[in-house]
């Protein structure tokens, strides 16, 4: 059961790294703001190691902390996905530009929105049943296990 952990956190950094690879497969250009963005946002996947392996040597298996602090890690690596998009619309051409139209519209939005408050109520629930706060993690790794779409289509169509 423990190993659990760590497929999950590898299934997390591939949907990352997929998603991240689609993202700036759209884009012509990165400027400091971007570069900073992504930083950021790398920040928060560096520290995956660190909290997985926490979970797993946690007593009774998951404990509270450790599965909060995993919820924690999730929530900010999905925040800081929010800055980093937004930088590379705004540096290649606003909401008129290839990713600024595929990411302007609705479909898959629904995703971006629901994710953190999975990883809140994780967080949350880790004090009272870590397993519940597990399963939910789970639950957005599945729902974004597919990747979203709207790059590849939006790319399909100026082609």
């Amino acid at each position: 059961m423990r190993f659990l952990s760590y497929v999950l956190s590898f299934i997390y950094v591939g949907i990352y790294w997929n998603n991240h690879h689609h993202m700036l497969h759209a884009v012509q250009k990165v400027n400091g703001r971007v570069m900073w963005s992504n930083l950021f946002f790398l920040f928060w996947l560096s520290l995956f190691p660190f909290v997985t392996s926490w979970v797993n040597e946690s007593h009774p298996f998951p404990a509270p902390v450790p599965t909060a602090l995993y919820g924690v890690v999730l929530l900010m690596a999905a925040l800081s996905w929010i800055p980093l998009g937004r930088a590379l619309v705004a540096c290649n051409g606003g909401q008129g530009g290839t990713l600024g139209r595929a990411l302007g519209g609705e479909h898959g939005a629904w995703k971006e929105k629901i994710s953190p408050f999975f990883y809140l109520a994780g967080i949350g629930l880790s004090f009272v049943a870590p397993i519940v706060s597990c399963i939910l993690y789970i639950a957005v790794a599945i729902l974004w296990f597919v990747p979203d779409r709207r790059i590849e289509h939006q790319l399909k169509q100026h082609e």
